[in-house]
């Protein structure tokens, strides 16, 4: 009998940003170890808006940027599973509208289970993320574990007052999405070997596109706020730009962007279990949600779009300065004064 090939969804529970801790139970670990609380006037951006990224000044005119990313395995392909990993990694640098200068990857490994070789797929898919980021994967620390888990922090810059939190939304902004929603549908497909061809396709090409226009709209005082969507989902991030800004928002649910394919799959009822997980958290805040529009709206992405908030007398620049980075975008909704729910779905 031939030796089957090593599927590295086999081996976790969940997968890609899915793994994520639950929201109110990363809050009580974060409250309650007093992360929330920091003192030092030079670091600009920490733990108390939920941001993408820590960032700290260093001189007048620089600030250096931090992040770490790393989950289980999202694919079965090692060498997609580093590009992926590597991709959502970088975008936290891309959401905070700095620079990546340098990453060093985090491996873990159950190397007497795991042929190696399949390890150093992961870390070749990773590096030829990092080349077209234009940084170099410097280094980084392994362990011998259980699980198969693979992930980047990442070094970026950028200037202090160009900062691009999650909080600096404004009343009128309108919200816009820089990537379609569904991969976590897809990679839930992928790990009960359900999904087609061209659909894996279409999750490789969502998950491994950077973010790397956030750099360019750190530039930019009409972008008010900006964050990446992960495995909190579009409801779970839009959540926390609005708390931050102390605003609501009102989305459209007919505006948002699918990954071609996903509804075949959510008809199913094949999508990830996290999803559930994330409009447990959120529903009390939401108003109008109907039937399985929830998974849209909470379907865990990994290496997801950047969810960016634009005064509305700066559409039009907007819209032509995506055009000619190439960038796709999609007008999902807008903020508006702090109602009665955070989010109303119309």
């Amino acid at each position: 009998m031939e030796n089957q090939p090593t599927r590295l969804t086999e081996w976790s529970e969940g997968s890609g940003c899915g793994c994520k801790i639950a929201p109110a139970i990363l809050d009580q670990i974060l409250s309650s170890s007093g992360s929330f609380s920091q003192n030092d006037p030079n670091l600009l951006v920490g733990n108390s808006h939920k941001d993408d990224a820590a960032v700290y000044q260093v001189s007048d005119d620089l600030a250096v940027i931090n992040t770490v990313d790393f989950f289980t395995p999202i694919v079965d392909d090692p060498y997609d599973f580093g590009r992926i990993a590597a991709a959502n990694a970088i975008s936290d640098v891309y959401a905070m509208g700095g620079k990546p200068v340098f990453a060093n990857a985090i491996l873990s490994w159950p190397v007497e289970k795991i042929a190696p070789e399949l390890a150093a797929k992961v870390l070749e898919g990773a590096k030829s993320i990092c080349k077209l980021a234009g940084i170099e994967l410097a280094g980084g620390h392994s362990i011998a574990a259980k699980d198969p888990i693979f992930g980047l922090s990442v070094n970026g810059i950028i200037h202090p007052r160009k900062i691009k939190t999650n909080k600096g939304g404004k009343p009128g902004d309108l919200l816009f999405l820089t990537k379609p929603l569904g991969i976590g549908v897809l990679a839930t497909a992928l790990k009960r070997q359900k999904i087609k061809d061209q659909d894996y396709l279409n999750l490789l090409d969502t998950a491994c596109k950077l973010n790397s226009v956030g750099t360019i709209l750190g530039n930019h005082e009409e972008v008010h706020a900006m964050t990446d969507v992960t495995g909190f989902g579009l409801l779970g991030h839009l959540i926390e730009m609005a708390e931050g800004a102390g605003l609501s928002a009102e989305i459209e649910i007919g505006n948002l962007p699918l990954i071609e394919g996903i509804q075949e799959y959510i008809n199913q009822f094949i999508f990830p279990d996290n999803t559930y997980r994330n409009w447990n958290a959120y529903n009390t805040k939401i108003k109008g949600v109907v039937g399985m529009d929830l998974v849209k709206l909470c379907d865990p992405q990994t290496s997801g779009g950047l969810l960016i908030a634009v005064a509305e007398e700066n559409k039009a620049w907007f819209e032509e300065t995506m055009k000619l980075e190439n960038q796709p975008i999609w007008e999902i909704g807008r903020f508006k004064a702090k109602g009665e729910f955070m989010v109303e779905v119309i």
